[in-house]
């Protein structure tokens, strides 16, 4: 499946949050992560996100679809991301 992340996470768990998504997902800018993942992987991602959140402060938003050709992605300006996945 392919998968975006959204994330908006009070600024002492954004390294954490980061840190654990780059594990799964690329990042693409600034508390957006997107990338191909298994359902088995998606799950270890999500469980390991809700360890580090505090539900009353953070949040973060999983758009999933069957597949990457499902999508369309159109980039503007600046390329912050890339296709590295590893800090």
């Amino acid at each position: 499946m392919f998968v975006i992340l959204v994330y908006d996470v009070n600024t002492k768990r954004v390294t954490k949050v980061l840190k654990t998504a780059r594990k799964y997902l690329y990042w693409v800018q600034n508390s957006v992560l997107e990338g191909e993942i298994t359902e088995a992987n998606f799950v270890k991602l999500k469980t390991e996100l809700l360890k580090k959140i505090n539900k009353e402060e953070d949040s973060i938003i999983f758009y999933t679809f069957r597949s990457k050709n499902y999508s369309k992605r159109e980039e503007y300006g600046l390329k912050k991301g890339g296709d590295d996945s590893f800090l």
